[in-house]
């Protein structure tokens, strides 16, 4: 079951590639079954998950590729915090292929193929315990993400594309070289065998450890959008199709799993003088990147690009944590972050499906804008105006469905999707926050007696970046939904019903806040106990190292051959 949630939509997307792409409709059937599957054995490993972590003793399973022993093999593990990533994965991936089937997914070529593909490297990224392997599925993820970026074409999208493909090229060399560092100093990729093998290193090699942590650093800090290396993020995923942002929104949540990950497994209180190693970095990193998103936040007219902040917002706030969790916090903070995670994510997902149809005016088209008409006849056949953007003239896909919504329900949605990201009571966002300030103070208090100024400098920024948030979205809100003037735009059911979708999510945070809080608590407490996922990951692998070299030669010789031989 743990290689499920990678296999259906690695199946899925390429048993799509064989149907023409006018078949959209099937294609979105199909779509839609693969996401139910993967949805259902999403929810079985989280209860596998529950399940071991309330037994006290084993704490993760293993799918071990082609049955080779750890940490010879690749091996796929399972614990809370990877269940949990793969249970978010799939909820945010129904609401985008539905809100695809407004006649998003008519804008270009296989669109279908490459959703389900992203799907696959997010989750195979979730679930691995290998770090060139994580590199694989990094790549997958990241290759799926161009074509969806790239998806309906235009002008505007086209140069933000080629710039995100340019971006995390770069990133993927600095991974690169920084496994291949790893893989120098310490003789393993295997996560758990890189923490045992850190404890023996002496002074240089440790050194050159710490160079490659650096360098696995920027290439994780630059998906996680942490500033300065968050520049390409807001224009970016303003200009990629809503249904495509809105997936994407996981990707940088996949680059503070794998920092959260190394950190607490490799870097964390065990491992001896490379203890706490980048924990500053992540905290005042976190904090900037807080001050950032609130500042651009503040600044940007375009609705979308507010979207970019908010996510930058929300990894700053999450990467903060980690740092402190690293550094000596206690269970309660990572576990408000945790849960402020989960919310945010769906947040923001749900603010980059709604962005587009409150923004459109009363004839279907954005207020922004238009582009300039295109200077040669060739470049007229090549693009021409629709109520969803410029996009080619071949497109001829219907909605799947032609019913509309009132304007009122927008304005609705658009309230509540503000409220969560401003961090307003009861919403996840408001519980997400006082978790982690209420962990924080209370471990700080316990231990040292007094509260370390950089925390009181974090919980500033958690006031003021929702702050901050509350007041652009407000601005907006008054300007579009109380101060229009004219008749309202048409917006189809299939737009709103992703966005309900994910806003009943958000209720059932909040609802079930503390059956939520009391799993990231669980989550917490393993992660800050790394030597139990090593010593379950790593139950085998003294046998393998001790086991004498095993002969190849055959077990049957054929009669014609000559002894000397056998």
């Amino acid at each position: 079951m743990i290689i499920a949630p990678i296999l259906i939509p690695l199946v899925a997307g390429a048993i799509m590639l064989f149907y023409n792409d006018r078949n959209r409709q099937t294609k979105l059937v199909m779509g839609l079954v693969a996401v139910a599957l993967m949805f259902l054995s999403s929810t079985e490993l989280m209860s596998d998950a529950k399940t071991l972590g309330d037994q006290g003793q084993q704490v993760v399973q293993l799918y071990r590729l082609g049955d080779w022993p750890v940490p010879v093999g690749i091996v796929l593990v399972l614990d809370r915090l990877s269940a949990m990533m793969v249970m978010l994965t799939a909820l945010l991936a129904a609401p985008a292929l539905i809100y695809a089937a407004a006649g998003w997914h008519g804008k270009g070529q296989h669109y279908h193929s490459m959703f389900q593909f992203l799907l696959a490297g997010v989750n195979g990224a979730f679930l691995t315990g290998d770090l060139f392997n994580l590199f694989v599925f990094f790549e997958v993820m990241l290759a799926a993400s161009y074509g969806l970026m790239l998806h309906g074409s235009g002008p505007d999208r086209i140069k933000a594309g080629l710039h995100y493909i340019a971006i995390n090229l770069a990133a993927s060399l600095f991974f690169l070289i920084g496994v291949a560092l790893v893989y120098g100093t310490t003789g393993t990729l295997n996560f758990a065998d890189i923490g045992r093998e850190l404890a023996v290193l002496d002074d240089a090699q440790r050194l050159l450890f710490h160079a490659a942590v650096a360098f696995l650093g920027i290439a994780f800090l630059t998906k996680a959008a942490v500033w300065p290396l968050c520049f390409w993020l807001p224009t970016t995923y303003a200009a990629a199709a809503p249904p495509a942002a809105a997936i994407m929104a996981i990707m940088t949540k996949v680059g503070i799993y794998v920092i959260l990950r190394l950190t607490l497994l490799i870097l964390g209180p065990d491992a001896g003088e490379s203890a706490g190693f980048g924990a500053p970095v992540l905290m005042i990193g976190g904090v900037l990147t807080m001050g950032f998103g609130m500042i651009g936040i503040m600044g940007s007219p375009e609705l979308a690009r507010k979207g970019g902040y908010l996510a930058i917002i929300s990894s700053g706030t999450v990467l903060a944590a980690v740092g402190f969790a690293q550094a000596g916090g206690g269970p309660e903070l990572l576990a408000g972050a945790l849960y402020y995670l989960i919310g945010s994510t769906a947040a923001v997902s749900a603010f980059f499906l709604i962005a587009e149809p409150v923004t459109r005016d009363d004839e279907g088209q954005d207020d922004d804008p238009a582009p300039e008409e295109p200077a040669t006849e060739g470049e007229a056949q090549l693009w021409a105006w629709t109520p969803m953007g410029l996009d080619t003239v071949e497109d001829t896909t219907d909605p799947a469905s032609a019913r509309t919504v009132s304007w009122l329900t927008m304005a609705i949605c658009f309230a509540l999707i503000a409220a969560m990201l401003s961090g307003l009571p009861p919403m996840p966002g408001f519980i997400g926050k006082f978790a982690m300030l209420r962990g924080a103070i209370q471990e700080n208090m316990s231990v040292a007696g007094h509260v370390p100024a950089m925390l009181w400098v974090f919980a500033a920024m958690l006031i003021l970046s929702g702050l901050a948030a509350l007041i652009a979205l407000v601005r907006f809100g008054i300007r579009r939904f109380w101060a229009q003037q004219g008749p309202s735009p048409r917006i189809l059911a299939l737009e709103i019903t992703p966005v309900l979708m994910l806003l009943a999510m958000i209720l059932l945070l909040t609802v079930r806040a503390d059956a939520v809080l009391g799993y990231a608590r669980a989550t917490a407490q393993a992660l800050l106990h790394p030597a139990i996922y090593r010593e379950s990951v790593l139950h085998d692998a003294e046998r393998v190292d001790a086991a004498p070299p095993t002969s190849l030669a055959p077990t049957e010789t054929p009669d014609d051959m000559p002894e000397d031989q056998e």
